[in-house]
């Protein structure tokens, strides 16, 4: 009777501080964008919904492509430096990273007059590029004022209530979360231009993730007569898998400088595996996550629940995306361009659904539909171009403050050495902040998280 009465309480105990992400939590994570593209495309924001000429330009509007007048190569290197603030009751812990990778390469074939037909020219485009950089890492730090970790394992429920020890003082919580692996793409498109005025493209893409994280919550309780207890639960978590999605787009030009877009992105149909630490009652068949260590002073023995590795897969439905646009061209002087994009996150969907009842439900309830919007710009002077962008990104999370929208600008310069060669530079900032729950009791308050990103993009870029 003792070993199963403890084993309930550490079983409660793990359900109650479950500190990797959610499923719904995954499902944005896995749903969003963090648009790495081309400098040129960085620095105007990633607005090229109607402007094109440029081979990232095809994720936004695959008609983007019929615009190129060369064949064109090129290639692109990022480096990102990355803050978190990490606030938890009167205590910030900043941690600041920075992390360097090969962002992309594609190239574009044009062909040109083919027939007698209105159709003027062909575009064929390859590119990889990544989506998303899950490599992150933070540490809150502070009090929340309420013990997760009470009862004492070993002196407990030995039938003598006076001997009974309860940690009901809190003196600290620590809680680190590391995070690493990628989510990247390779997009074939086709695009046409038909007489002078209308572009048409389309593209298809095949994803891949990589995603990876662990996280340590540590508890350290005493019970105010000089008994001490410290609590360590590990977890890790492991998903990976393919998806596959296609995107259609149209511009036209109903006035000589003026272009107009719209695109559809469809979802993407991801097939995941996961793995994770978890633990198997062997009563009730439930699963229960982490490692869990409990050491105290009055007892040189420690008590523990360790997991085993846990297979599951599964597949994951992203929201669809519509982006209208407008660019107005100023000759060969410079450009000037909005994207507006929509998309509905509450038509994630996970399945076998039979399986995921009550976590379909919960993104339902708590995610919603968002709008969002790019703003770019580029000026020519000479044999350099100078380019602006600023762009505000929705929260997908329905109770989400203004604060939890991404907010970014940023710059760019290009040198065009010949008709051949030319680099381009972009620097871009984001910052949002949000919050991350890693004591699951609606008393306590989640840690805030305060994130400042800046990028540094370089792409080579080769006219033939």
């Amino acid at each position: 009777m003792k070993k199963i009465l403890l084993i309930a309480i550490a079983l409660a105990t793990l359900v109650a501080n479950a500190q990797t992400l959610s499923y719904t939590d995954q499902a944005v994570l896995f749903s969003t964008d963090d648009y790495y593209g081309t400098a040129r495309f960085t620095g105007m924001g990633g607005a090229f919904g109607a402007v094109g000429g440029d081979i990232s330009a095809v994720d936004i509007n695959p008609a983007g492509l019929a615009i190129f007048n060369s064949t064109d190569f090129t290639s692109t290197l990022s480096y990102r430096d990355t803050k978190i603030d990490a606030s938890f009751y009167n205590n910030t812990i900043r941690t600041n990273d920075d992390y360097f990778r090969f962002s992309q390469i594609g190239g574009v074939l044009g062909v040109n007059n083919i027939g007698n037909s209105g159709f003027k020219k062909f575009s064929f485009g390859f590119n990889y590029n990544v989506i998303k950089d899950f490599n992150n890492n933070f540490s809150a730090n502070g009090n929340g004022g309420i013990p997760t970790y009470v009862d004492d394992p070993f002196l407990n429920f030995d039938g003598d209530d006076f001997n009974n020890v309860y940690y009901v003082n809190l003196d600290n919580q620590v809680f680190n979360s590391y995070s690493s692996g990628l989510n990247d793409k390779f997009t074939m498109s086709f695009a046409s231009q038909y007489e002078d005025f209308l572009y048409l493209g389309m593209t298809f893409s095949f994803q891949h993730i990589n995603y990876y994280q662990r996280t340590q919550y540590e508890e350290y309780n005493n019970d105010g007569f000089g008994n001490t207890l410290d609590a360590y639960l590990n977890e890790e978590l492991s998903t990976y898998g393919n998806g596959f999605n296609f995107g259609l787009g149209a511009i036209v030009k109903p006035i000589e400088n003026l272009r107009l877009g719209l695109s559809y992105q469809s979802p993407i149909w991801y097939d995941l595996s996961e793995n994770s630490i978890q633990y198997t009652d062997p009563d009730t068949g439930e699963m229960y996550a982490g490692d869990l260590e409990i050491y105290v002073s009055n007892n040189r023995d420690f008590y523990s629940e360790y997991g085993t590795r846990n297979y599951y897969d599964y597949s994951l439905k992203t929201p669809g995306k519509f982006t209208g646009s407008a660019a107005y061209i100023f000759g060969k002087s410079g450009l000037i361009s909005f994207d507006y994009i929509l998309q509905d996150y509450t038509n994630i969907n996970l399945s076998p659904s039979s399986s995921f009842i009550q976590e379909n439900e919960d993104i339902r309830a708590q995610l919603k539909n968002t709008s969002s919007f790019r703003l770019g710009t580029e000026w020519r002077i000479r044999n350099f171009s100078l380019r602006g962008g600023y762009s505000v990104t929705d929260s997908p999370y329905r109770n989400a403050a203004s604060s939890e929208d991404i907010t970014s600008y940023s710059f760019g310069l290009g040198i065009q050495f010949n008709q051949f060669f030319k680099l381009d530079f972009a620097y871009d900032n984001s910052s949002y902040i949000t919050s991350y729950r890693f004591v699951d009791n609606p008393d306590v308050d989640p840690s805030q998280l305060d994130y400042n990103n800046n990028r540094f993009t370089s792409t080579l870029v080769f006219n033939f």
